[in-house]
């Protein structure tokens, strides 16, 4: 089992968006995202792996949202919040 911890990078980002988008995101994260990032952040049907980054680090994907994480033993951290549109950039 995971802790989830959020970065400041994180925050400010989701504090970017709307506040009905923001409450939405939210919303998933704690009724739905971290449960599943908790028991297993290594894989799962929205989870991949990003190549040539470094550290390691992971996406979920939600709807046009991509949530940005790294794991660390015992800890999940999450770093940042992009659309789709401008994350891959």
């Amino acid at each position: 089992m995971c802790e989830i911890a959020e970065t400041a990078e994180f925050r400010k980002r989701l504090a970017d968006l709307s506040l009905p988008e923001q409450r939405r995101i939210t919303q998933k994260l704690t009724d739905y995202i971290y449960p599943i990032l908790r028991g297993n952040p290594f894989s799962g049907p929205n989870i991949k792996r990003l190549s040539n980054y470094s550290p390691a680090t992971r996406r979920y994907r939600l709807a046009q949202y991509r949530i940005f994480y790294q794991i660390h033993p015992r800890i999940v951290f999450v770093v940042s919040i992009q659309k789709r549109k401008d994350a891959y950039g």
